[in-house]
């Protein structure tokens, strides 16, 4: 247990080129029950799990985003934080003796809720397969571990709406009016590294969406093929309990 700060620069949404840096303080709890796990980067309910196998629930999110202050989006209606969650099975690809690299794919599906903290309303689904790659101590004696992970996004109509379809009530002639489909959303590629230095861990990441061939590059919203977000992260372990649970 313990507390955190996270430097982060993110897109507007994927396919914007206009982006927001934010400083945001974070609790930081990492607990590996038999069925409930939250570790730095998700939280997941164990439903069924082997060795190379494990079904559970993934989560995911983004921040609201202010329609004002983006040119793309002027005179439409701000986008709501949003959150997903849905079942994901990972499956264990490739895992040396000494656990110093392992290779494993998840495949979530996950519906997506949009909030303005008075309503909830459901936004659509994605599919998200990722190969990932974690090795750990990258550099002999370093303490430096590695992630990588890549894949595409499929997702409905509906989530494709929310986020790229424009109106004809808010067609401009700069911004003409848009009709979403379901299909391929892009790609994305995220690199991370984070090192453990007594009580504290920090770890950095880079990200990068690709949207050449998404089935909505042509929406007016998407004003950019390339985004990049990226962030460093700091926390501070101040509790460990008295017995510690090996990562599998």
């Amino acid at each position: 247990m313990g507390v955190g700060v996270a430097a982060l620069y993110l897109p507007d949404y994927r396919g914007s080129d206009e982006g927001r840096f934010y400083a945001l303080p974070y609790p930081y709890l990492i607990y590996r029950g038999d069925i409930l796990r939250v570790d730095r980067d998700r939280i997941s309910g164990r439903i069924f799990a082997t060795d190379r196998l494990l079904l559970d629930v993934s989560f995911y999110g983004s921040l609201p985003v202010d329609s004002d202050d983006n040119n793309a989006r002027r005179g439409m209606p701000d986008l709501d934080p949003t959150f997903e969650v849905g079942p994901a099975l990972n499956l264990m690809l490739l895992k040396d003796d000494r656990d110093r690299y392992k290779l494993s794919m998840t495949l979530p599906v996950r519906a997506v809720f949009s909030t303005d903290f008075s309503n909830l309303r459901r936004e659509g689904w994605v599919f998200a397969p990722r190969l990932n790659l974690e090795v750990k101590d990258i550099i002999s004696d370093s303490g430096v571990n590695l992630g990588l992970s890549a894949g595409p996004l499929f997702a409905d109509r509906d989530y494709h709406d929310y986020f790229y379809t424009v109106k004809p009530r808010y067609a401009t002639p700069w911004r003409s009016a848009y009709a979403s489909s379901s299909g391929y959303s892009g790609l994305t590629v995220t690199l991370g590294l984070d090192k453990t230095l007594k009580s504290l861990i920090i770890h950095a990441f880079i990200s990068a969406d690709f949207m050449e061939g998404a089935t909505i590059k042509d929406s007016p919203l998407v004003t950019k093929n390339h985004s990049i977000m990226g962030g460093v992260t700091i926390s501070w372990v101040f509790f460990k309990s008295a017995k510690m649970v090996t990562i599998k």
